[in-house]
């Protein structure tokens, strides 16, 4: 499964020139594409396509965006660190 993921210091985001590309002009809409870590966001193959289309251009004003694959079973989550975000294995804890 390919995810996209913010590969440097600042922050996830997609700039204007990916938005036309995937034709989304409502703003709750850039919202969601561009803060949110969620599976449905992350792994959508229009952004996906748009990223490897678009390359740079696809960055937002602080994003660096890069494809990662990982095997398609996987449970993930994103994190981050000062905005440069990780993949994670879900694993279970208790307390």
């Amino acid at each position: 499964m390919k995810i996209v993921i913010n590969n440097s210091m600042g922050g996830y985001g997609l700039s204007e020139k990916a938005f036309e590309y995937l034709g989304i002009t409502d703003e709750e809409e850039k919202y969601n594409y561009s803060f949110r870590r969620e599976k449905e966001y992350r792994t959508d193959p229009r952004i996906i396509d748009c990223i490897e289309k678009l390359g740079k251009k696809a960055n937002g004003e602080y994003a660096d965006l890069k494809i990662v694959e990982i095997p398609d079973d996987v449970d993930f989550y994103i994190d981050d660190y000062y905005g440069k975000e990780y993949i994670h294995e879900k694993h279970r804890s208790w307390s």
